[in-house]
């Protein structure tokens, strides 16, 4: 029976969840090595709410500027002083542990992928209604915890901003990196031929990955081939407007993930404003988001990773007590593909 005003927590027979829990970490903005581990109450789920035991979460940039406190303007909503949120973390995959009162979709033992903030632990509760979605059963927690953030960022922008449509042109600057390997797959997904730019290092993996065609921008400038796209998906944010306007079809869209950190007052938003300013010049189709998480959408891409269109790349797998050191190499800037934490 659940009391008025209380959630009633389901839990599976003979199973029982600790009063503790081991979760990432930070009270003051910080240096990304100087995270801690440590012992904090494990969350009880709220009426429509489940509790997951972490089997594996994947990093994201934003955890890394989470961490840093960069860009400084972003302070404004992270907390102006220090975090508003001492956990650190977003994407994750695992096993339903304990369900809130409200719960009827899933089920204690159900295998799961989400976002939450604080995924970095051994347990984390999130809403059913837009944060969750069912872990194809063919795919492992390592690839469900890296689809996610990343993975909404790419099918929003190219679906959704880019309006991307079967045959179209699509050119992903920054193909390498955790939302560029996910967005390649995504623009193929939804039928696109898609040219991939990246180093020269992550070449073979941005074809493996199904890239029609990959540039190595070190030994080719992309905006001088002379080829137009439909939609251009910029994750690196390495080019002034003058040069990607030159590859912009007449009626083509240019929308912005990312781009440089160097700037730590604005960050990449610097670079964002210039673009959308040229572009509304030249009147061409400039627009910059941030991801939302829904469950619908979580729900589209789950059914990608279950048909095999989506194939997460990890670079590094780090356990928990070293998610500093993981964190500290997301903000080197060398990173490619997604890092995967395993509680």
């Amino acid at each position: 029976m659940t009391v008025p005003g209380t959630t009633e927590v389901v839990a599976p027979a003979g199973a029982s969840v600790p009063a503790t829990m081991r979760a990432a970490v930070r009270e003051r903005y910080c240096d990304a090595t100087r995270v801690e581990l440590r012992t904090v109450e494990t969350p009880a789920p709220a009426a429509r709410e489940v509790l997951v035991r972490v089997h594996a979460a994947s990093l994201n940039l934003a955890d890394w500027y989470g961490v840093v406190g960069r860009p400084w303007l972003g302070r404004l909503s992270m907390g102006l002083r220090r975090p508003k949120i001492a956990r650190v973390g977003g994407d994750f995959a695992g096993v339903v542990a304990a369900i809130g009162a409200e719960v009827i979709e899933l089920r204690p033992g159900d295998e799961v992928l989400g976002v939450r903030t604080g995924a970095l632990a051994e347990y984390v509760a999130a809403n059913v209604d837009r944060l969750v979605a069912r872990k194809p059963a063919t795919a492992s927690f390592e690839q469900a915890a890296c689809v996610p953030i990343a993975g909404l960022t790419a099918l929003q922008g190219l679906r959704d901003r880019g309006g991307v449509q079967p045959g179209q042109r699509v050119l992903i600057n920054g193909a390498s990196g955790g939302v560029g390997t996910l967005a390649v797959q995504v623009a193929k997904a939804l039928g696109a031929q898609v040219t991939g730019v990246c180093s020269t290092r992550n070449v073979e993996l941005v074809r493996a990955l199904g890239a029609d065609r990959v540039l190595d921008y070190t030994s080719e400038d992309f905006t001088r081939t002379g080829d137009r796209y439909d939609v251009v998906l910029d994750v690196a944010g390495s080019r002034p407007w003058r040069a990607l306007r030159r590859v912009l079809a007449p009626d083509g869209s240019l929308v912005l993930v990312g781009g440089p950190r160097t700037n730590r007052l604005l960050g990449p938003l610097g670079g964002v404003v210039a673009k959308r300013i040229g572009g509304a010049l030249g009147r061409r189709r400039v627009t910059f988001f941030v991801a939302k998480v829904n469950r619908a959408d979580l729900e589209v891409l789950a059914g990608w990773l279950a048909e095999g269109k989506l194939t997460p790349a990890v670079d590094r797998r780090y356990d928990l007590d070293r998610v500093g050191e993981a964190l500290a190499y997301l903000g080197e800037g060398h990173c490619r593909s997604k890092i995967v934490i395993i509680p």
